[in-house]
């Protein structure tokens, strides 16, 4: 009987050890990985913010939050004439540190074409990962240690969903904000296009944002769609910015150009404004085909489509989209990668990556990557600076 039980545990152990092997050959095979070891700094509302609404189109409030969940929270709230320049700074709960910079209301839409020949640094799909998105541009020498800009007149490019699925949704925007008013005193440019996962915020639609937000909003007396509505100050600033840009060649997007786009008469500057006409209602297809319908899409749309990498789609309909708009080739987030790579010929340079996380841990470890171009040439750069000719 003894043998028995011993026999019977070692085929329960060895097929537990089979499945775990499986389970783990998947994952990998997947590109995914566990994550672990919650570090409890990632819901510390102490210091938070700022949250900065419009009370009237001259006034606006700027929110931080105070205090802690044993006793209590509260706001420290000021009012301000929206024609002031307004000193204003954002805390890190996990390393304790904080960065400023100045609130400035009126935003102006920025250009959808640049052509200059400087160098252009791209990453996307940070969602919500200060310290990993703060240090690659540290490591990779954009910015330095003192967080100011070091890329001279370089082009910093976002190519989309920097919020979602992390809990340091507002270090980012107000990293980015803070970062394009650093490079324009350099003579630099940072491009902020917006993902799916922005346009999601800028709706309503916030499935996937961190809980942690939801308390946020609540501490401010809203709901968690105030945040980034048209009231909120950094909802407005985010719907000023273009989902499509050429730069030096280059077409930016976070999802990419549906062939089809081709068969319309219309201009970068045109999807662009469509888009930004539409950042604060959701899409709902309607019966007539139209651009703007093709623009909008949540499959076909730019900040949606995935047809590089899951349609059949040939070289020749790769690069009628592209060809539409007088660019090169493309450089595209939203589809995860195993590391930054291009495609058909040079045509599309894909660089979703799993990014690490701020409050977490993951199995296998995940390294940031992204592309840099220089001369016309393209480089994958990874966390610690080195970089691979593509």
């Amino acid at each position: 009987m003894k043998k028995q039980i011993i026999r019977y545990v070692k085929h329960i152990l060895g097929t537990l050890l089979v499945l775990l092997l499986i389970g783990i050959v998947t994952l990998i095979s997947l590109n995914g990985s566990f994550e672990y070891g919650n570090n409890p700094l990632a819901v510390n509302l102490d210091k938070e913010g700022p949250y900065v609404f419009y009370e009237t189109d001259s006034t606006f409030s700027v929110n931080y939050i105070r205090g802690n969940k044993t006793e209590g929270f509260y706001l420290d709230q000021e009012a301000y004439s929206t024609k002031e320049a307004i000193a204003a700074s954002c805390f890190f709960p996990l390393d304790a540190t904080t960065f400023n910079f100045t609130l400035k209301s009126g935003f102006k839409v920025p250009k959808s074409v640049y052509k200059d020949n400087e160098p252009i640094f791209a990453i996307s799909d940070i969602e919500s990962g200060y310290k990993t998105f703060r240090d690659f541009l540290i490591q990779n020498k954009v910015i330095n240690r003192q967080l100011d800009w070091t890329f001279d007149k370089g082009h910093l490019v976002l190519v989309g969903d920097f919020v979602d699925r992390g809990f340091s949704t507002t270090q980012v925007l107000w990293f980015i904000y803070k970062l394009e008013q650093e490079a324009q005193k350099q003579g630099g440019q940072v491009h902020f296009i917006i993902g799916n996962h922005e346009l999601y915020n800028m709706q309503g639609k916030y499935q996937s944002a961190s809980y942690k937000y939801y308390g946020v909003a609540s501490i401010l007396g809203k709901q968690h769609h105030d945040l980034y509505d048209q009231n909120s100050f950094i909802g407005r600033w985010m719907a000023s910015k273009n989902t499509l840009e050429l730069i030096n060649g280059n077409l930016f997007a976070h999802g990419g150009i549906h062939p089809d786009i081709a068969n319309h008469d219309i201009t970068i500057d045109q999807v662009n404004q469509i888009n930004r006409d539409n950042y604060h209602h959701s899409y709902f297809p309607k019966p007539k085909a139209t651009a703007a319908q093709l623009i909008l899409s949540n499959k076909k749309g730019i900040c949606w489509y995935r047809g590089y990498f899951n349609d059949d789609i040939s070289q020749e309909e790769v690069e009628k989209g592209i060809h539409k708009f007088n660019a090169d080739a493309i450089v595209v987030g939203h589809t995860l990668q195993r590391k930054v790579k291009k495609l058909y010929d040079g045509k599309v340079f894909a660089i979703d990556v799993k990014h690490p996380k701020d409050y977490n841990s993951n199995w296998p470890t995940k390294k940031s990557e992204g592309l840099l171009i220089k001369e016309k040439k393209y480089f994958r750069i990874k966390a610690n600076g080195e970089k691979t000719a593509l």
